[in-house]
């Protein structure tokens, strides 16, 4: 299957496909230089299988986790890639999940002003999400994705093949972002989740989250308005992954944290039991109150005021300006009951 998000400029294709990782010398151009970025928590042989199909390959392995999407790992790509010849005619190939895809478009779009990127990616929450849309970025003193740019990817490659060797968690961690796109913007998908179509039907679930996420960013590539309802639960959920003592924690589990208190009490009941069942945490531990001051450094902050997504009945949501004290109340409230 082939989705093409349409922009005005920089459009591409996102192939969706079992299998296609075999293929990527065929559906990438990849007969030029190419430098491969992956972590310690990807198997080897995915990046070994693309790099096989390069005319010349150099595989960077990073420790897995949030600490590589920092400027130390930045700078080793690009280092890297200028050690290496690289031009502006070369390429720069993520295989991984959303740490890689982030870290590896922004020495992208970094290096020598941009070159050209591609992303495969291989946990259930970058085929999902952040793979498509064009956010790149980088963390800066625990703050997330504080320094970065929007690069879009040339094509991006969705093998489901691949999340054979993912164990439950990582699993249930992707798919806090496809209930996050239902809860907003698709009732029948939510509906599909919550009668457990994820368990027979997974490229389901891929297809309707990508679908969804497409509209949205061919409407609003660049964050001004529409985009922002992809920030659903994020704003507390930054806030939960930058508490230090919570770092075991995984990006869709923060997520589900921060998208029960930011619906309406009535169906509240109704995304809290899928959550449990997908066996993610809706109940928070730690110091709420060090989250809040961690997300108060969130992007969506503005001064004393703070833009919040509002899911006022499944399948629909609206954007609110609020101040922040208000907001931080309203967590508490929830939270603290």
């Amino acid at each position: 299957m082939i989705l093409h998000l349409d922009l005005p400029q920089n459009g591409y294709d996102i192939i969706l496909e079992r299998g296609c990782l075999a293929r990527a010398g065929e559906l990438l151009k990849l007969d030029r230089r190419v430098l491969i970025v992956t972590d310690e928590g990807v198997p080897s042989r995915y990046a070994a299988a693309v790099a096989a199909q390069c005319k010349d390959a150099t595989v960077v392995t990073l420790p897995q986790g949030e600490g590589s999407k920092s400027f130390a790992c930045l700078e080793q790509l690009c280092r890297t890639m200028m050690e290496r010849g690289f031009t502006r005619t070369d390429c720069v190939v993520a295989v991984g999940g959303g740490v890689m895809g982030d870290l590896a478009g922004f020495a992208a779009a970094s290096y020598m002003r941009g070159i050209d990127f591609y992303n495969i990616p291989t946990t259930l929450l970058s085929q999902v999400d952040s793979s498509i849309g064009g956010k790149v970025a980088v963390n800066l003193d625990g703050v997330k994705n504080i320094v970065g740019a929007f690069y879009q990817p040339r094509r991006v490659l969705i093998d489901p093949d691949t999340l054979a060797t993912l164990p439950h968690r990582q699993i249930a961690n992707g798919l806090a972002e496809a209930v996050k796109m239902a809860a907003t913007s698709d009732a029948d998908l939510f509906a599909f989740l919550e009668a457990g179509g994820e368990t027979t039907d997974r490229m389901r679930v891929i297809e309707g989250s990508l679908r969804i996420k497409k509209y949205i960013v061919e409407r609003d590539e660049r964050e001004s308005g529409l985009r922002k309802i992809l920030n659903f639960g994020h704003t507390l959920g930054h806030g939960v992954e930058a508490a230090e003592h919570l770092h075991g924690l995984y990006h869709g589990e923060c997520v589900a944290l921060g998208m029960l208190p930011m619906c309406a009490p009535a169906i509240r009941p109704r995304l809290q039991a899928l959550l449990e069942r997908l066996q993610l945490p809706t109940q928070l531990n730690g110091d709420l109150e060090s989250m809040l001051d961690a997300a108060a450094h969130d992007k969506k902050c503005d001064g004393n005021d703070i833009s919040v997504v509002w899911v006022d009945r499944i399948g629909s949501c609206e954007l609110r300006r609020m101040p922040l004290a208000s907001w931080k109340d309203e967590i508490r409230r929830y939270y603290q009951k």
